[in-house]
């Protein structure tokens, strides 16, 4: 006999002590040390003396350095990361606090020569070195800065981008153009760290992208008026377009790293270092800070809706009345966070009113379907339901399914294949929002679980199809916003059997023979982060709480009745519930394959909990 009680209820105590007054959760969104870094080496830039910040960064850079002197994205990557590295070391000697010749230096310094150099840094990071005066500037902007005023219609144009990428793309267009630098008294200088000062002038250009180029140039020729006023419109465009999508807080789109390019695409077009919207901007990132383990962290955003929508469901499945005080906060933080502003997401959508919700409590114009369903889900047992929220939300999520049947995150139609041929490092992350399975899986699931809406409705039917087109040869799915296959598979299976689709359907019954080869020895699950990088399934060493609570939930989900590789897993999730080591800390999120990786502090809590209360519900 499996207990669920006591989990259960160590859980609900603990989420609620750990709710903010204002009634949402605001656990860390922790993203490794680049932001850090990179906060570091813009108070720097802009002669802004934050010591005690600037201090606490470094001293948490530091607590995050391995043996060898370098840097990880996460426990299992090899010897280190290169870029992250980098990133350490120039914030760390700007800082001012650290001489080159001090050992943790001395040594990050080696693995960075012995991996390639700074040559070998992504191509954001190049950009930040770039923009700082530590590397060259290519002698080509990567892409024409006209092709924000191409028109709609034009095959490749700046919508055909997904949010994501315009918000980083815009100021680094900017930047590109007009080749900035901007150097102080207090710059190191970096050049000690290039193996090959002959590579700066080209960063990548391949025959492939010089023939795209080349046809987004004949398009911007075709444009009426002379190159250079319409270079000088291009400039202007791109200004407006990054004042115009400014948070109240005055972040640009509420992202770390699109507000931090913006602030240097102001200064090259002569914005001064006190001008109000960069103090407001760096206020902005500023008030972005946490705390984990007695150290400062920069959030690359917050979480909170995301965080609260999921925590509020997962306690009313749990038993927690809706009435209840907890959750009543929740939903009521929910409901204040609802958008009702247009986005960038109207351009693809035109007929459709606001009706969203964002990931972060700072966001009022980028709503995502995600964290829409996830506060559906949440708000769905308040009594009477808000008809109107309900309702515009409900409509919202339904036209933004993609043509192909799935769902994207951000904005529907923007997966055009000709952005592979652009040389844009991690592309397919950064510059496309195609369809995906976790989020189609959660959008059917909730459809299913939580609407009157016919199994036999166009939307349903066209994401069953979209999944069972979209599923792996060994019967996984692919999970784009999570860690990985695991993710996916979890979320394909839920929303399909919430669909209407039978459990022995082939598809479901491939897919829990996948999740049941990948069982540990100690009854739970684990999937490293480099799965997404490798697109295969790639084992973590260790079970996790999280992953065990996906492959269960799954698994409990299309079950008649509570299996052995379902108790052996429910097991495990009991006696690790309170476990605090490199596993509970692990990522399992992420942003970009290879480079942008998540730990989300909730999801200990939020899955397990899920879980549990469904295995209660079915079995108990």
């Amino acid at each position: 006999m499996i207990n669920t009680k006591s989990g259960i209820d160590w859980i609900i105590e603990k989420l609620r002590n750990d709710q903010s007054p204002n009634g949402s959760w605001g656990y860390p969104f922790e993203t490794g040390i680049s932001t850090d870094a990179y906060m570091i080496i813009l108070l720097r830039s802009l002669e802004l003396d934050d010591e005690d910040l600037i201090q606490g960064l470094a001293k948490r850079i530091f607590s995050k350095q391995e043996e060898n002197g370098a840097w990880k994205l996460f426990y299992d990557e090899r010897n280190g990361n290169l870029t992250a590295t980098v990133e350490a070391y120039y914030a760390l000697v700007y800082s001012g606090y650290f001489p080159k010749n001090d050992e943790r230096l001395i040594a990050a310094k080696r693995f960075i020569l012995a991996n390639g150099g700074i040559e070998e840094v992504g191509m954001f990071t190049k950009v930040m070195l770039a923009l700082t005066g530590q590397y060259k500037w290519p002698s080509y902007s990567p892409l024409p800065i006209e092709l924000i005023l191409l028109p709609l219609h034009f095959p490749i144009n700046f919508y055909s981008f997904s949010v994501f990428g315009r918000a980083n793309l815009t100021p680094i267009l900017i930047l590109a153009d007009k080749k900035f630098t901007i150097k102080t008294d207090k710059s190191p200088d970096l050049s000690d760290l290039q193996l090959n000062r002959e590579s700066e002038g080209e960063w990548d250009r391949s025959e492939d992208y010089r023939s795209l180029y080349s046809f987004m140039k004949d398009g911007v020729e075709s444009l009426l008026g002379l190159p250079n006023q319409l270079h000088q419109l291009a400039l202007e465009r791109s200004k407006k377009y990054m004042l115009e999508h400014l948070e109240p807080d005055g972040t640009f789109y509420s992202y770390y790293s699109s507000t931090f390019l913006m602030i240097f695409a102001l200064l090259s077009l002569g914005y001064k270092k006190t001008d109000p919207v960069i103090t407001t901007a760096v206020e902005g990132i500023t008030a972005m800070k946490c705390d984990i383990d007695g150290y400062p962290h920069m959030q690359y955003t917050t979480a909170h809706v995301w965080n609260t929508s999921l925590i509020s469901f997962c306690l009313q499945s749990a038993g927690v009345a809706s009435d209840d005080p907890m959750v009543k906060k929740a939903n009521q933080y929910l409901m204040e966070k609802q958008h009702r502003k247009f986005g960038d997401w109207v351009i693809h959508n035109s007929k459709t009113m606001p009706g969203g919700w964002g990931f972060s409590d700072i966001n009022t114009i980028n709503p995502d379907v995600d964290d829409t369903t996830a506060s559906l889900r949440s708000i769905s047992r308040m009594m009477p339901p808000e008809t109107q929220a309900w309702d515009r939300g409900i409509t919202w999520v339904l036209s933004m399914q993609n043509d192909d049947g799935g769902w994207p995150a951000f904005e529907k139609n923007t997966n055009s294949k000709l952005l592979q041929f652009l040389p844009i490092e991690k592309g397919e992350f950064i510059i496309a929002d195609p369809s995906c399975a976790d989020l189609t899986g959660r959008t059917l699931e909730f459809f299913g679980r939580y609407t009157n809406l016919s199994r036999d409705h166009t939307s349903i039917k066209k994401g069953i199809h979209w999944l069972l087109r979209n599923q792996e040869r060994d019967g996984s799915w692919y999970g784009r916003w999570g860690i990985c296959y695991l993710y996916g598979t979890w979320a394909a299976i839920t929303g399909l059997s919430a669909a209407g689709l039978s459990i022995h359907h082939a598809s479901i019954e491939k897919a829990v023979k996948w999740i049941l080869e990948k069982q540990n020895k100690d009854g739970g699950w684990g999937e490293s982060c480099y799965s997404d990088s490798k697109k295969t399934f790639v084992p973590l060493p260790a079970s996790t709480l999280t992953h065990t609570a996906w492959a269960l939930d799954a698994l409990i989900s299309v079950s008649e009745k509570p299996t052995t590789a379902i108790k052996r897993g429910m097991t495990y999730l009991l006696d690790n519930l309170e476990k605090f080591d490199w596993t509970t800390q692990y990522p399992k999120g992420q942003g970009m394959a290879g480079t942008f990786y998540v730990h989300y502090h909730s999801y200990r809590y939020i899955f397990p909990l899920a879980a549990l209360a469904n295995y209660q519900k079915k079995f108990d």
